[in-house]
């Protein structure tokens, strides 16, 4: 630390210091630094565990692909055909189920779709028993 109280004129008087001491701020900024830095990993503690990988991967159209399709108002379509209800879907989906090797169910949601309707439609893949469900969407192009 440096401190220079007397001046450089040659009368004696001394002159008060008109600069900004600042090293006393840095001295107490690095050692509020070294403490976060070091208490910082230590508050953050969560639970170990490896998270996946995302990858997007492009779809590969087969034709044993099942497509489901529900529009805006929550019907439902099998492969561009209207369902007329849950039991019918059902019956296409268990049908679909024992085919070897079981096709995939792809489902393309419209973006106005309530949730409770693509609920209801994987619901019903899941009691068909088809293991494979798969959603399409459009990719991210930056605008809404």
């Amino acid at each position: 630390m440096s401190m220079s109280v007397a001046s450089d004129s040659g009368d004696g008087e001394a002159k008060a210091m008109s600069d900004i001491n600042t090293t006393p701020l840095v001295d107490v900024m690095l050692v509020l630094l070294i403490i976060f830095l070091i208490t910082i990993p230590v508050i953050t503690k969560t639970v170990p565990v490896e998270l996946p990988k995302a990858t997007n991967i492009a779809t590969q159209t087969k034709p044993e692909n099942i497509t489901i399709a529900v529009d805006a108002s929550g019907g439902v379509y099998w492969n561009n055909g209207k369902v007329r209800d849950r039991q019918a879907l059902l019956e296409f989906v268990k049908a679909a189920a024992v085919q070897v090797p079981q096709p995939e169910i792809h489902i393309r949601g419209d973006r106005n779709a309530r949730f409770e309707a693509v609920g209801r439609v994987i619901y019903t893949i899941q009691r068909g028993g088809v293991v494979k469900v798969g959603f399409i969407t459009e990719p991210d192009r930056g605008v809404r």
